[in-house]
């Protein structure tokens, strides 16, 4: 019967949520229901996450298998219906600048294949599923939002022929599991206490919160003592992401596919919208465009290697992520214990004022850096 209660609960829960969207549905937007659409808010996203992370030790349905191994500098994952030509693109890719044959593990899905552009190995991964049901904890969608949650990159692949409806679905079941497209993290300090109440500042004007609809969002939470800095325009919406404190922000690129179909007129407008990027999977129309915008996207750090009395090796650079690009984090990504044996580095390129110089292990390096580690 245990299953049972399951699918019951899990009923329940999709129910409430259906209630609760309704609910929002009817109620108009304005000042007075702000507070009342915030609390409504609130609602919805513990429930969604209740159905995205299950509830106590009678799980174990999670081992199956989507845990991919993460190779590479940097991981890209592919969404998109059926017959959008999702996987035409990923095995155009990974078939013209390929450096392993594809490999199967589980029924879910296939590692189409790991690129290499511009030194960096980038993994292309297609997640599949993830449109039908899965932010419902319907089958294994949950595995897959796990290895959405870790990708550096979002490519959304839509047929160019009927782009709009797709986009405002997918994005709509991204945003359901706590991964937020093209965005920042909201600018609010959340700082929780053991006592004093909710103490709340706002640095600039609020259009849309103010002291007693925070409070009533953080008592949906059970917060009642709490530092709440608003430090820019906030909505409802970015606190809730800020006292859930589980979301990722992910860069995103729409791929518009099937350009072969449309006119240069139609063409011209569609290049001119932002985040996107038009193709033909089939023809490979457009792939150079596609992965230079992809490795804007990615903000990934080139360090070439210089062994003592020899060139460069300008053909396997060390790949680290922007942000994380000091002569410590180099060292790591090397092996764990280089840090302990660096007596200093020499660094030639952008990062420096002379070439080379003498840094430290806090120095912070730049793109196409050339590093020399000198050991104790």
């Amino acid at each position: 019967s245990d299953g049972f209660e399951r699918t019951n609960a899990k009923m329940s829960l999709l129910a409430k949520i259906a209630e609760i969207e309704n609910e929002m549905a009817r109620t108009q937007k304005n000042k007075a229901t702000a507070h009342h659409l915030g609390l409504l808010k609130a609602r919805l996203a513990k429930l969604r996450r209740e159905l995205i992370t299950p509830k106590g030790g009678s799980g174990g349905g999670t081992g199956e298998g989507f845990d991919v191994a993460k190779t590479g500098d940097a991981r890209i994952g592919f969404v998109g219906f059926p017959s959008v030509g999702k996987s035409t693109l990923l095995s155009n890719l990974a078939g013209v600048y390929s450096e392993v044959a594809a490999y199967e593990f589980t029924t879910l899905t296939t590692v189409p294949g790991v690129i290499r552009y511009k030194g960096a190995k980038i993994q292309l991964l297609d997640l599949p599923g993830i449109i039908e049901g899965a932010k419902d904890g319907k089958g294994r969608g949950r595995q897959v939002i796990a290895v959405a949650r870790t990708c550096n990159l979002i490519l959304i692949v839509l047929d160019v022929l009927k782009p709009l409806g797709h986009k405002k679905l997918i994005e709509h079941e991204l945003e359901g599991f706590g991964i937020r497209l093209n965005k920042q993290p909201p600018n609010i300090g959340f700082k929780k206490k053991d006592k004093g109440g909710i103490n709340f500042t706002a640095t600039c004007a609020q259009s849309e919160l103010d002291a007693e609809t925070v409070k009533s969002i953080l008592s949906e939470y059970k917060i009642h003592n709490a530092d709440i800095t608003l430090r820019s325009d906030a909505t409802a919406d970015d606190l809730i992401d800020v006292v859930e404190g589980n979301r990722v922000y992910i860069p995103c690129i729409y791929v518009l596919n099937k350009i072969d179909q449309i006119s240069i007129e139609e063409l011209d407008v569609i290049y001119k919208i932002p985040h996107c990027v038009p193709i033909s999977a089939h023809h490979r129309w457009n792939f150079d465009d596609l992965l230079e915008k992809i490795w804007d996207y990615l903000h990934l750090v080139r360090i070439y290697t210089k062994p003592k009395g020899q060139l460069p090796d300008y053909t396997s650079p060390v790949v680290l992520p922007d942000g994380k690009t000091s002569v410590e984090d180099f060292c790591l990504k090397i092996h764990k214990n280089l840090i302990k044996e660096l007596k200093y580095a020499l660094v030639w390129g952008s990062s420096v004022k002379h070439n080379p110089q003498k840094v430290g292990k806090d120095h912070v390096l730049e793109d196409e850096d050339v590093i020399q580690l000198v050991k104790k």
